[in-house]
């Protein structure tokens, strides 16, 4: 969903370099150097306003992560948020999902996390569902050998073109979770802003955790 134009989005992106990087192209290979101190890499493709980002940087203060978003909008309300937390371990970047190779180096990336992103329902638009084929081939292009690719979703449709596309892929999953939020094996989940207005509402919430 895009959001509203905010007149103080675009000069708090461009006050605080530091935090954010726009379609940053020269940092392959580099962004250990965004952080104080180098750690496994951890990105969300398409972070909405940053509640599971930032969440994740809190609780685990032994991992580096990097929320990308396309709107500079959303972007911009979750570097109001590192403003104030000033996260050593967080960077953001105003980028498309498509690019990602242009962004990182080959293996630069433990793992990647996909939460709520368009469906895409129409089937002439299948190629822009960020678990089509082409985007999981930037996935592993950037990803360690052993990085995880964690998917989470509220669209049944998506969720099961997501699992095939996975599994023709060549994708070993770690996880199948068809309800997400009764589900045993699930420990530590930190849900987004979506998720957590859609689940209180007594809504099914689909994961994939995936490996190349």
């Amino acid at each position: 969903m895009r959001l509203r134009n905010k007149s103080w989005a675009a000069p708090l992106i461009a006050a605080h370099p530091e935090y954010i990087s726009v379609r940053p192209v020269g940092m392959t290979g580099r962004w250990q150097t965004k952080f104080d101190q180098a750690r496994p890499l951890f990105l969300e493709v398409g972070s909405g306003k940053g509640k599971f980002i930032t969440e994740m940087a809190q609780a685990h203060p032994d991992q580096n992560f990097i929320a990308l978003e396309i709107q500079d909008v959303a972007i911009a309300y979750i570097l109001r948020k590192q403003v104030e937390l000033q996260l050593p371990n967080l960077q953001l970047v105003l980028g498309d999902g498509a690019d990602l190779t242009d962004y990182f180096a080959p293996g630069e990336v433990a793992g990647v996390f996909l939460n709520f992103s368009d469906p895409w329902p129409k089937t002439r638009h299948e190629k822009r569902r960020l678990t089509y084929k082409h985007f999981l081939a930037q996935y592993q292009a950037i990803m360690a050998k052993d990085g995880v690719l964690q998917f989470k979703t509220d669209n049944q449709g998506l969720f099961e073109f997501s699992l095939v596309s996975m599994n023709n892929f060549g994708m070993q999953f770690d996880l199948v979770a068809l309800d997400l939020h009764h589900d045993d094996r699930v420990v530590g989940n930190v849900e987004t802003e979506y998720e957590h207005k859609f689940s209180a509402k007594g809504g099914r919430i689909y994961e994939l955790v995936a490996r190349f």
